[in-house]
C-alpha cells in the first residue's frame, strides 16, 4: 500500500513539473511576443512620426494670394502640427490611437490634394488674368497713341483754322498832317499821322466790330503814346499802344484808318515803324519816312 501511494506521489510530481514547464514556456513566449508587438508598435508609430513631419512641410511649401484659401492652409497646417506632437508624446503601446492617427494622415492627404488643385486653377487664372491684362493695357496704350495723334491733328487743323481765319491789314499808308489836315513834309508842322490800311478779305474770319491797335514807333526805336496804361493783350502777355479805333468787318475788303494826335517835340526825322494788331495778332506791318 505505501508502496503504491509513493508511486502515485511521483507521477503527481512528475505532472506538476510537466505542467509548470508548460507554464513557463507559455508565459516565456508570451513576453516574447508581447515584447515583438511593442517593437511593431514602435517602428509603426515612427514611420507615422516621418509621414506627419513630410506632411507639415508639404503643407508649408503651399502659397497663394488669396485670402480665403490661406485661412484654410493655415488651419490645417495648425492641424498638422497638433497631431505631430501628440504623435511625439503617444505610447508605442496605444495601437489604437495610432490606427486613428493613421486615418488622419490619410484625411490630411486628401484635404492637400483638394488645396493643390485650387491653388493651381486660381495660379492658371492668374495666369491668364495677367495676360488679359497686358493685351488690355497694349490696348489702352494704342488707343492713347491714337488719341494723342488725333489731339496732334486736331491741335495742327486748330492752328490752320486759326491761321486760316486771321486778318490781314494790307495796303497800309502813313500820312503826316498839320494842323489844317493836310499832308506836310516838315516833322514840325506835323500834328496828326494818319494810317490807313484796308482789312483783307477773308471768308473764314468772323464777321462784326474789329478793335484795330496802332503801335506807331520813332526812329530810335521809342515808341509813340499818350498813357502807359494803353494796353492790349498780345502772345500771353500785354503790349502798349499808340492809338485804336473800332472798325465794322463784314468779311470783304474792307477800308480803314486810325489817327494819332502828336504831343510837341516828340518827332524827329527819319523811318516810323508801323505795326497793326487785332484779336492778339499782329495783321500788317509798315514803315514810313518823316
Amino acid at each position: 500500500m505505501k508502496t503504491l501511494n509513493n508511486k502515485i506521489l511521483i507521477a503527481a510530481a512528475v505532472v506538476a513539473v510537466a505542467l509548470i514547464g508548460t507554464l513557463v514556456a507559455l508565459l516565456v513566449k508570451s513576453n516574447s511576443e508581447k515584447e515583438e508587438m511593442t517593437q511593431v508598435f514602435a517602428e509603426e508609430k515612427e514611420a507615422l512620426q516621418g509621414q506627419y513631419n513630410e506632411l507639415f512641410v508639404e503643407y508649408d511649401d503651399l502659397t497663394t494670394d488669396n485670402d480665403s484659401l490661406n485661412q484654410k492652409l493655415t488651419a490645417e497646417r495648425e492641424r498638422v502640427a497638433q497631431l505631430t506632437e501628440e504623435l511625439k508624446t503617444l505610447k508605442a503601446s496605444n495601437a489604437r490611437r495610432i490606427k486613428e492617427l493613421q486615418g488622419e494622415l490619410t484625411t490630411l492627404r486628401t484635404v492637400m490634394r483638394s488645396f493643390i488643385v485650387q491653388i493651381d486653377s486660381l495660379n492658371q487664372k492668374n495666369v491668364e488674368l495677367t495676360k488679359e491684362n497686358k493685351e488690355m493695357r497694349n490696348k489702352i496704350a494704342d488707343v492713347s497713341r491714337q488719341n494723342a495723334s488725333l489731339s496732334e491733328q486736331n491741335d495742327d487743323l486748330a492752328r490752320k483754322v486759326n491761321v486760316a481765319a486771321r486778318l490781314e491789314a494790307k495796303s497800309i499808308v502813313v500820312t503826316p498832317l498839320n494842323q489844317k489836315d493836310k499832308k506836310t513834309s516838315s516833322v514840325k508842322k506835323v500834328t496828326k499821322i494818319k494810317v490807313e490800311f484796308v482789312l483783307a478779305k477773308n471768308v473764314s474770319a468772323s464777321v462784326g466790330m474789329k478793335d484795330v491797335f496802332l503801335r506807331l514807333s520813332r526812329p530810335d526805336g521809342q515808341l509813340l503814346m499818350h498813357s502807359a496804361s494803353d494796353t492790349f493783350v498780345y502772345e500771353d502777355g500785354k503790349l502798349n499802344f499808340s492809338a485804336h479805333r473800332l472798325i465794322e468787318y463784314g468779311g470783304e475788303d474792307t477800308p480803314g484808318s486810325i489817327f494819332y494826335n502828336v504831343d510837341m517835340g516828340e518827332l524827329m526825322e527819319g523811318s516810323y515803324d508801323v505795326e497793326l494788331f487785332c484779336e492778339g495778332e499782329r495783321i500788317g506791318h509798315g514803315s514810313a519816312q518823316l
